[in-house]
């Protein structure tokens, strides 16, 4: 008598990455501004790459909103900052008053090539 052979289905999740840069944790500084100007508000960086940012802030974005950001961060004994305009492409849900409210992506939308440059040297600092 032949032995009857189990066949197992296999279903397992497959997380593809779809960001064209690395993603580095950090936790920074930020000063942003709605655009059009309105007052200067701060947040945090909670992960950065040379396309965006995923920020931690005291206010609800909308989505499609431009930001005027500042960021800050110490190179060997200077402090540095890059300027740039980014463009929220999602909200997140409240999430409490220990790291802001809000959490949101961001991908730059303006950024001159010397601050691209200091994120870049930046960046590939925290991967040395």
């Amino acid at each position: 008598m032949a032995e009857k052979q189990e066949t197992k289905s296999h279903i397992g999740v497959v997380n593809l990455e779809r960001r064209r840069n690395p993603r580095f944790s950090i936790d920074l500084p930020i000063e942003y501004q709605r655009i059009p100007p309105a007052f200067n508000s701060t947040g945090r960086i909670i992960n950065a790459s040379e396309g965006g940012l995923l920020l931690y802030l005291p206010q609800e974005i909308e989505i499609g909103q431009q930001l005027k950001i500042k960021l800050f961060f110490a190179s060997g004994a200077h402090l540095n900052s890059i300027d740039a305009v980014a463009e929220v492409v999602w909200m997140d849900i409240h999430l409490g008053k220990e790291w802001g409210d809000y959490r949101c992506g961001v991908k730059f939308i303006d950024i001159s090539s010397d601050d691209l440059s200091k994120l870049k040297t930046f960046l590939k600092s925290l991967s040395e």
